[in-house]
């Protein structure tokens, strides 16, 4: 399973092998966060996601992401938290399941590109994006309605309509899954380190914690905002 999960690394997440500087740097820093999670330090491999963000996309099997920003930017304590929670994310011995999902969502996360690219494309060109749109839509329509008429089962329908449903359950599972690895990194003593590196990446990039993006956003978002990621991580801390 190795191989395949190198593959997808390197050219579905787009991540890279640590250079050897930066493979020391981080070899004292990992040794320390499983050893408070209580797994072997060779059970999981770091890739780097070339990305400002706090952290990486989460990826299955036993591949844990870093962004650049938080390898460059953040002092060892705080790049401790971020990769605790980038391994809270495996965490439950859910390795095999974390990738039998990924692979079950392939189809679904492919018609969110689909219909991704097609609101780029209506943005960016209005009249040639409404013409293409108009085409898919009658076209999808057109197949819909045939299956009902002429097929039985409900399965196929409930296909077509995989597209329209999918999306919104996937950012939501995205969503949820990253809140839980924030709570398995608070319950390792990391919530209030990682409640400063939220606010630290939010002072950087001049932006405010509190300030939500529309409803429309965070319906779609794969990813909690950062208010929401500290107010949680804030309440655990509070209880703990």
């Amino acid at each position: 399973m190795r191989p395949v999960e190198e593959f997808l690394a390197r050219y579905l997440f787009r991540l890279r092998l640590p250079t050897l500087v930066e493979e020391q740097r981080l070899r004292p820093i990992w040794r320390q966060v499983t050893g408070r999670a209580g797994v072997s330090e060779e059970r999981y491999a770091i890739w780097i996601q070339e990305a400002d963000e706090p952290n990486a996309v989460p990826t299955p099997g036993h591949l844990v992401g870093l962004t650049r920003w938080a390898l460059y930017t953040l002092p060892p304590s705080h790049l401790e938290a971020v990769l605790a929670h980038e391994i809270g994310h495996h965490l439950g011995g859910r390795d095999w399941l974390s990738l039998l999902s990924f692979w079950y969502s392939i189809p679904a996360r492919c018609a969110l590109i689909g219909m991704r690219a097609l609101g780029r494309l209506m943005k960016s060109v209005p009249a040639v994006g409404c013409v293409v749109v108009g085409f898919v839509l009658i076209g999808y329509v057109g197949v819909l309605v045939a299956v009902l008429t002429f097929d039985d089962s409900l399965v196929l329908p409930f296909l077509f309509l995989t597209p329209l449903v999918a999306p919104p359950i996937l950012a939501w599972l995205g969503r949820r899954e990253v809140l839980q690895a924030d709570r398995r990194a608070a319950a390792m003593g990391y919530g209030a380190t990682l409640i400063q590196v939220l606010y630290g990446w939010q002072l950087q990039h001049q932006q405010m914690v509190g300030r939500d993006t529309n409803r429309r956003s965070r319906l779609m978002s794969s990813a909690p905002s950062p208010a929401e990621r500290v107010r949680a991580l804030e309440a655990l801390t509070a209880a703990a």
